[in-house]
Parts: C-alpha cells; structure tokens; sequence
C-alpha cells in the first residue's frame, strides 16, 4: 500500500494535523510526517515532492495556515495528487489560508479541504489510495456503512424521543 506524506508548514501546524494521522492509523494506512516551508525551505520541499513517488507515497497533505503556499509548491513539483488542508490562523481565522490556496494556476491541481478539515483531508487521500486497493476499498465501504447506520439510529432515538 503507498504511504500518505503529511507535510506541515510549520511546527505549529502539528495539531491541526493530528486528525489525519488518527484517521489514517484508522484506516491502516501507512504515513509520515515532515515540517518543510514554502516560503523558509522551498529547496527542500521542492526536493521532497520531487521523490516522494519513488519514496512509496500516493498522496500528499499539505498543512499550512496564513500565506497557505505550500501545497502549490508541493503539486509543482510532482504528479502525485496534493490535498490541501488551510489551517486557522489568529489572522482571519483561517480565510486567509483558503485564500492562498484556492486559487491555483491552471495546469497545476491541488484541491482544497475545509479549515481544519484533517478528516476530509486524510479520507479524500483514503478514496484515492483505495481506487486499486480492494482491502483499503473495504474498509472504506464499511467506514461509510457505519456512517449511514448511525445516522439512522440517531433519526430513530431522536423520533422516539420527540414522539413519547
């Protein structure tokens, strides 16, 4: 199974992150986490996107708040798919991250999760890896199932209750 990169823009962007990682270790899939700036190491972070297939990623999260350039860099400098993840800043609360990313050039995708939406990030990353991967595929499958059941059961317990 290919490995999910989670790079963080900052060290202070680790707890924004801690969702994906629950809900990659959720999944069973495999991660690793780096702290590589657009802005105050793009050498480097160009580098690491550059090698990050052969490396055994599929996808890469990019966690950045304020000026939210990294996951630009990062998609610049491969193919693989980039998932963005704006992070809330004391600036704007977070508009400003979405801001810096949504509006990519054309020709070089990233897409773009809510603020702080580290669950969506690491289940879009999840969708993707289980396109030819029947066992992630599964347990996505179920993971949704459990969804739905819940969902109705919280439909019942709230009808019995309203209906006494």
């Amino acid at each position: 199974m290919r490995k999910v990169a989670i790079v963080l823009g900052s060290k202070s962007d680790w707890d924004k992150a801690k969702p994906i990682v629950e809900t990659l270790e959720q999944f069973g899939v495999p991660y690793s986490a780096r702290i590589l700036s657009a802005h105050r190491t793009p050498d480097e972070a160009a580098e690491f996107a550059r090698s990050a297939k052969k490396s055994g990623f599929g996808a890469i999260i990019a966690v950045a708040g304020k000026a939210a350039h990294l996951g630009g860099v990062l998609a610049a400098a491969t193919t693989l798919p980039v998932v963005a993840l704006p992070v809330s800043t004391s600036f704007l609360d977070g508009l400003d991250s979405v801001l810096s990313i949504l509006p990519m050039p054309s020709g070089v995708p990233v897409a773009v999760m809510g603020v702080n939406a580290g669950v969506n990030a690491a289940l879009f990353c999840v969708r993707m890896l289980a396109v030819d991967d029947k066992e992630l595929d599964k347990k996505y499958t179920d993971y949704v199932a459990s969804m739905r059941e819940k969902t109705l059961s919280d439909d019942a317990e709230l009808n019995k209750t309203l209906n006494k």
